[in-house]
Order: structure tokens, then C-alpha cells, then sequence
């Protein structure tokens, strides 16, 4: 019997999603899966079990969550627990606020597609504290389902997909690689710009330059400027002279600024701080600060507390055209409220325990803890790849991960490009089948042609660190002397 025709055909899937290009790390994330299951059918291998890096989730690799934030989410999904003196007073007092701000007094009721209203409004008050009083206005801040939402909800607004109108998105490489799927998806061109690996990955405004005048050749019209700092998968922080040039570079040419500060709290580099786009442009006086537009980003993922499975970011606006803003309103209606939990860890990142109060103690001993974790574990890094030939290494800033550049003999080259495999990617497979490492490859984030990197997460215990480094070392002196 004739099989019948499906009434969606590959040829019916939307082109600009068939277009899309995956992550080439998804062959890596299969094969260690099943590398997983083989272990526990007892198959032998050289390791007892695959260390996962190749993402940034720190609760999956052992960091432990940060207690006051779990007692908070406790109570309020156990309200029974609020009468309970198990809890600290300043825990109960506070679970019982968020439950009156809530519908119905549960978090499992709906709020509004912005976000609940005195969620949004702690957030203005931690930005307006963290940028040593520039004003926020908590209708400028949309609260989403993580930061990438909140990336997306922009860009859906901002890119045109059509005709010689298509918008241009000039995007760092190396970069996120989500947010280039979603310039993908919404139909955008992105346009490439390099940062100088030589110069400790800074952002040359040349290269920005450089970018543009490509740009005007592909039938596009360049509209937006994505900067990510601190960096991802870098790790460099920019300093004020380097944002102050990138303003000044969007303000000449037009350009909306899209600034991801999500690993803002990540900084633990020696003279390092971390400047947010809005407080430069702020301080650089009325001719910038009331013409250029600018959106920023965080994250409950990405900082010292990593809750990466509740899912809850925000945005904020700056200098929106009212009837632009009305449109990114009926834009984010759209989506569902943000989850009600994740919205409660960000009101509680915003506002934690004060000096005085039963928790404070225990919050600021294990939040220093987990940036301490990071400062240890990028120095203990940067010692060991540097000693490895073969291995280049910047050291990072900030952020979470490491991206050394693999310097691959030619005949490892080849035999990827045998197998129709990036050598990056070849190289990560061979790593993570010999040790159990699952590493990522920087062919996925962007690389000068020519280069090879691999990307793997330090927000993990020292101990396991310790591990993924010695086989890292070990792996590379046996790969090259294969290759060599």
C-alpha cells in the first residue's frame, strides 16, 4: 500500500527555519548521551563517567544553590512552611510577600505578560543602585522567560526579513551562538565583526568600521549593534574608553544598541569592573544619553546563583520611542506571562538579605563562595593550559568559561575535513571518546578562519576542574604526537 502524502512537507517547513544552522555541537551532545548509557550497561572505557562543560549550567556540575534562595522558593511552594521555625524569620517574612503579591496568594497563578509588577520595580531599584542613581523606569523593564526571550522579543521587533530593507545585525565573533539562530530565524543578515584575540579579545572600533562597509555591499540595511560584556565565550570586561567608543560608533552610524550583560556579576578579574551600558551612556551627558537607543539584558542563569532551570531574565529599554514601546508591548502580550518561580529568585537576587537580618551572613559568605570558585578556578586554569604545548591560552576576566585556541597539526586537519567534521569538532569527539570530557567546539561560537578553539564552562567544583584539566593536557600531548 502507497504511503500517503504528510500534509507538511519538508519543502512546507518555514525556509528561514529550514535554513538555520545548527549547532554542530548536537552530534557531541548525542554521542555523550549515549557514552552515559554504555557506562551504566557497563561497557568499558578509559573514565568512570562524561564530565559535561561544553554548557553553562553550574548546578548540573555539582555548584551548590545559594540557600536563602532556596528556603524563599521552598515556603512559597509549601506555604505550610511560613509557621514553621525550621525557616529564618527573614526567610518566612519574605515568601509571605511574594505570596501577597501573587493572585490568588499561589505561585502558580498567571501575571502579566511584563512581568509582575513589584518584580519589575525591584529590578529598576537594583538598577538605578547599581548605576549609582540613573534613573529607571520599571515600565521600561519586561521580565521574560531568560534572557534569550528577552533577545528574542527585541529582535522580532527590530528585524525586517524582506527586500533590500532586510536589517543587518552586526554580531561578535566569537559570540552567543543562540542569539545568532535567532537573527537566523527571524530572517536578519548577520555581519561579523572580530575581536582581537591578540589583544585580549577587545572590541576594535576598526573592526566595527570594517563590518559596516562590508555590510553596504549585501543588499541590507545595518540597524543594530549586539555587544556582549563581560564576554561569552571571552570572558573579557570592556573598559569605559572601549564603551564610550562603541556609543559614539552606534550614535554616528544609527545604530540600536543590544547590550548582553548577563555575566555582570561574574567579574573577577584583578582592576576589572563591570560598567553597564546604560551608566556610560548616561555619564557621556544629554547628547548621547537622550539620542542613542539602547536595550540591556540579564539573567537568573548566568550569575553567582545560576538557577538556569527557572528560567527568568529582563530587559530594559532606553530611550524608546513611545510608539515603538507600544509596539514592543503588543510584541511581548503575545508571549505567556514569564514563570511565576523564576520571577521570585530575580526579586530576591534584587533585593537580598540586608546587614543585620538572620540570612545575611550565610548569603554574602556563599555568594563570595561561588565568585571565589570562579577566581580560583580561571587562575588554575591559565596555569596549567599555558604549560601545555600546543594549547594558546587568554586568560579570562569575567563570565564563566575558558576558550583556548587549539593549535591542530595538518594531518588532524585533513582527517577532519576526510570526515566532514569541523576540526574543532573532530578534536572535541576524539576528547570527549579518550576521557570523557564533553568540551564544545568554537566553530559553533565564530573563529577567525584559520584558528580552532574549544569552549568549556569553570563555574564547577575545583575538583572536577581539576579533572577536565589533567585530561585536557594529557589528550593534547597524545593528539599531536599522533597527528604531528
Amino acid at each position: 500500500m502507497a504511503a500517503q502524502r504528510k500534509t507538511v512537507t519538508l519543502l512546507e517547513v518555514n525556509s528561514t527555519i529550514r535554513n538555520m544552522k545548527l549547532p554542530a555541537k548536537g552530534v557531541l551532545v548525542s554521542r555523550a548521551a549515549e557514552i552515559t548509557q554504555e557506562l551504566q550497561q557497563g561497557v568499558p572505557k578509559p573514565f568512570k563517567a562524561v564530565i559535561s562543560v561544553h554548557f553553562g549550567d553550574g548546578h548540573a556540575m555539582g555548584m551548590k544553590p545559594i540557600t536563602f534562595i532556596r528556603q524563599v522558593m521552598a515556603a512559597c511552594f509549601y506555604p505550610e512552611l511560613l509557621d514553621s521555625e525550621q525557616l529564618p524569620d527573614d526567610v518566612r517574612s519574605r515568601a509571605k510577600i511574594q505570596l501577597q503579591k501573587c493572585d490568588g496568594g499561589s505561585i502558580g497563578s498567571y501575571c502579566d505578560s511584563s512581568g509582575l509588577l513589584h518584580v519589575r520595580q525591584s529590578v529598576s531599584r537594583y538598577i538605578e543602585r547599581r548605576d549609582g542613581g540613573v534613573p529607571c523606569d520599571p515600565g521600561d523593564i519586561y521580565i521574560t522567560g531568560g534572557a534569550q526571550r528577552a533577545l528574542q522579543l527585541v529582535l522580532k521587533m527590530l528585524v525586517h526579513s524582506e527586500g533590500h530593507s532586510k536589517t543587518g545585525v552586526l554580531v561578535p565573533v566569537p559570540s552567543y551562538i543562540r542569539f545568532n539562530n535567532a537573527v537566523e530565524e527571524q530572517g536578519g543578515v548577520m555581519l561579523p565583526y572580530h575581536l582581537s584575540e591578540e589583544q585580549s579579545w577587545e572590541l576594535e572600533i576598526e573592526e566595527l568600521q570594517r563590518a559596516l562597509r562590508t555590510a553596504r555591499g549585501q543588499k541590507c540595511s545595518p540597524r543594530v549593534l549586539y555587544v556582549i560584556n563581560p564576554g561569552n565565550p571571552t570572558g573579557q570586561v570592556q573598559s569605559r574608553k572601549s564603551i564610550e567608543e562603541v556609543i559614539r560608533f552606534a550614535a554616528e552610524e544609527k545604530l540600536f544598541l543590544m547590550a548582553d550583560e548577563v555575566y555582570q556579576d561574574n567579574v573577577f578579574g584583578d582592576d576589572c569592573e563591570f560598567l553597564s551600558y546604560k551608566k556610560v551612556l548616561f555619564e557621556m551627558g544629554p547628547e548621547y544619553f537622550h539620542s542613542v537607543e539602547l536595550t540591556s539584558f540579564n539573567s537568573i542563569s548566568k550569575g553567582f546563583a545560576g538557577e538556569c532551570g527557572f528560567r527568568c531574565g529582563y530587559l530594559e529599554f532606553v530611550n524608546l520611542d513611545p510608539q515603538v514601546r507600544r509596539y514592543a508591548q503588543q510584541v511581548n502580550s503575545v508571549e505567556c506571562c514569564p514563570p511565576t518561580p523564576g520571577q521570585i529568585i530575580l526579586d530576591t537576587l534584587m533585593n537580598p538579605p540586608l546587614p543585620g537580618e538572620p540570612s545575611y551572613p550565610s548569603f554574602t559568605a556563599e555568594r563570595q563562595a561561588s565568585l571565589d570558585t570562579l577566581a580560583h578556578n580561571a587562575r588554575l586554569a591559565e596555569r596549567t593550559l599555558n604549560s601545555v604545548p600546543g594549547i594558546s591560552y587568554v586568560p579570562v576576566q569575567a563570565a564563566m568559561y575558558c576558550f583556548p585556541r587549539i593549535h591542530m597539526p595538518s594531518r588532524a586537519v585533513q582527517r577532519a575535513q576526510a570526515q566532514g567534521l569541523a576540526p574543532d569538532l573532530f578534536y572535541c569527539l576524539r576528547l570527549l571518546e579518550e576521557t570523557g570530557v564533553a568540551a564544545g567546539p568554537g566553530s559553533d561560537l565564530g573563529q577567525r578562519e584559520g584558528t580552532h578553539h574549544i569552549r568549556f564552562c569553570i563555574l564547577i567544583p575545583t575538583e572536577k576542574l581539576q579533572v577536565v584539566l589533567s585530561s585536557l593536557k594529557s589528550f593534547h600531548l597524545k593528539f599531536t604526537q599522533e597527528f604531528s
